[in-house]
């Protein structure tokens, strides 16, 4: 299970650092916005609760043990929910961080608001794998299990693009 009890800053421009974490960081915090396309919808929501559905999902190609997941998590319900976690097969070290002032921070959860997002992107909010068992290489696929405080599990098939891959800007 990840491990997102605690905030801890993670320098990424001090020190030194083996060029495969720097490369692998320096993908997490490059600016783009989300795009491509997942298989992961919610369970059916009723009045008054969230309505969870998931897009965009991708993963850059790691270049080491570093591996980082981007996607957008949409809520048409009209309540609200948390993502908690992510697990997945690939890392028994699945983390959620937000980037601030050039440093990503492990967060305890992210709000998904009634009607609105959560984008998890290149620069900004997103999904940290560490310890890669096996690095997958672009073409393969990963599975992650996003946890959320009120829908529960959704499994999410997250496809692996080049490490330079740029999704489509989004209107």
């Amino acid at each position: 299970m990840a491990q997102a009890s605690r905030k801890r800053p993670v320098t990424l421009l001090r020190g030194v650092a083996p060029a495969a974490a720097l490369v692998a960081a320096g993908l997490a915090l490059t600016a783009c916005s989300g795009g491509g396309t997942s298989d992961a919808a919610a369970k059916p929501a009723g009045s008054g609760a969230p309505k969870l559905a998931v897009s965009g999902a991708y993963m850059p190609q790691p270049v080491g043990d570093l591996a980082a997941g981007f996607l957008v998590v949409h809520n048409s319900g009209k309540g609200d929910d948390k993502l908690t976690s992510v697990t997945s097969p690939l890392s028994d070290s699945v983390s959620i961080h937000k980037t601030v002032d050039n440093r990503m921070v492990e967060v305890k959860s992210f709000d998904i608001p009634p009607g609105g997002s959560l984008d998890l992107a290149r620069g900004g909010n997103h999904i940290m794998l560490m310890g890669v068992k096996h690095p997958p290489k672009q073409g393969q696929s990963v599975e992650l299990d996003l946890h959320f405080k009120k829908t529960g599990a959704i499994k999410v098939t997250v496809p692996v693009k080049a490490a330079n891959f740029q999704p489509p800007a989004t209107p």
